[in-house]
């Protein structure tokens, strides 16, 4: 199990990291003033994990982390206003665009594995990437208009 926790460390500070400069540029936060609620999400990322891995039930790892993440930002829980106070400091878009970079890299360096899906599957992705856009397009519209920015 220690050499998957060396493992985890080194892709959630690499994450982490990647995650702290896009901060940096979208919500002109400096990656010191961030770190350590990085440090607070990368800590609370690896003990779930080794929950997962040290616990006999089935339960994914994404569980442990959320639970532990809302036991520790509890008003009762020592340190919470802390925790609440690093964390805040990063923002969601940050930490989403290193995760979906990686999952665009891993499809495609496994072009041979997504055509085996078939071209049902690519006609569902691209309906969902539309959908999603249109989607994201109308809400934005509808609330500028309210606000009379357009």
């Amino acid at each position: 199990m220690l050499k998957s926790v060396i493992e985890w460390t080194w892709v959630l500070a690499i994450f982490g990291v990647a995650a702290l400069i896009g901060n940096w540029f979208g919500m002109d936060v400096l990656p010191w003033e961030a770190i350590p609620g990085m440090l607070i999400l990368i800590a609370v990322s690896l003990v779930g994990l080794m929950l997962e891995k040290a616990l006999p039930f089935s339960m994914p790892a994404v569980g442990y982390i959320g639970i532990l993440a809302i036991i520790i930002s509890l008003p009762w829980f020592p340190g919470s206003d802390y925790v609440v106070a690093w964390t805040s400091q990063i923002g969601i878009l940050a930490l989403a665009t290193p995760i979906l970079a990686y999952a665009g890299i891993s499809v495609g360096s496994n072009w041979a594995d997504f055509r085996k899906l078939g071209f049902r599957s690519f006609l569902v992705a691209i309906a969902v990437f539309l959908g999603t856009f249109i989607g994201s397009a109308l809400i934005a519209e509808v609330i500028l208009r309210w606000q009379g920015i357009i």
